[in-house]
């Protein structure tokens, strides 16, 4: 049992230490099965060689985290990226916006883009069969129809420690990192580049074989029109035109 003012941690098979018993905080994979939870010294108790490196401070606000962390977990500062998380564009109040424009009636915002780009999300059974992954594959059905309305899209599973809400969410998947890889745009062609994820980010024709090399890290990957990403244990992601009625919703 931990003692008084300490938190057990466990250690995932990338190293990372991990308050969660079932997936790892920082990167989303499974905990093994039995896996022995760690007690860190408290204040003033005598810390043997070969333990955790200190804590580092984030480089935003300051707060102490640990060196294997890839994002903040009091501010959710971007270790990797050296970026904060895109904050929400709150609508300006109908005061500000008389002062702004001087009493006239305001111009409307335009959107980032138009919406003529959607994602579709599926479970792709032959991806899983691949992947060896100990969770059972969820039923197919019917791919989930994602609007791609800005330039840059997050995929990835949400983490609200860490402020991560991506565009794309993967939240069924444990195969797929908290940060797994992000969509750019330039309103015509998209890119893909992996973020550093735990199983890697695969992009492959649809006519082709699936891919068994995965995207290297920090590098984008332009799309083709019948490209596919496949992430995590079973997850496989396709852009495309949106359809009129999708274009209209």
């Amino acid at each position: 049992m931990a003692r008084a003012g300490h938190v057990s941690t466990f250690t995932c098979p990338n190293g990372h230490a991990s308050t969660a018993s079932d997936y790892c905080d920082t990167c989303g994979v499974p905990i093994p099965a039995g896996a022995t939870a760690s007690v860190p010294a408290a204040a003033g108790e005598a810390v043997t060689a070969g333990s955790a490196p200190d804590p580092q401070p984030c480089p935003n606000c300051g707060s102490p985290h640990d060196a294997a962390a890839l994002f903040c977990e009091a501010c959710g500062y971007d270790f990797t990226t050296g970026t904060m998380p895109r904050p929400p564009d709150p609508s300006p109040s109908p005061d500000a916006v008389a002062v702004a424009t001087g009493g006239e009636e305001p111009a409307p915002l335009a959107p980032a883009i138009a919406v003529d780009w959607v994602a579709e999300v599926w479970v792709d059974p032959d991806w899983y069969e691949g992947q060896e992954s100990e969770d059972p594959c969820p039923s197919p059905g019917l791919p989930a129809v994602v609007e791609l309305a800005a330039r840059s899209v997050l995929i990835g599973r949400p983490s609200t420690s860490r402020n991560i809400h991506p565009e794309i969410d993967c939240t069924g998947d444990p195969g797929v990192s908290r940060r797994q890889a992000q969509l750019t745009t330039d309103g015509q062609r998209w890119w893909v580049e992996d973020l550093q994820s735990s199983n890697g980010t695969y992009v492959g024709p649809a006519s082709g074989p699936l891919p068994t090399d995965p995207v290297p890290p920090g590098q984008r990957r332009e799309l083709s029109e019948d490209d596919r990403i496949y992430v995590g244990g079973w997850t496989r992601i396709v852009v495309r035109r949106a359809t009129p009625e999708e274009r209209g919703a």
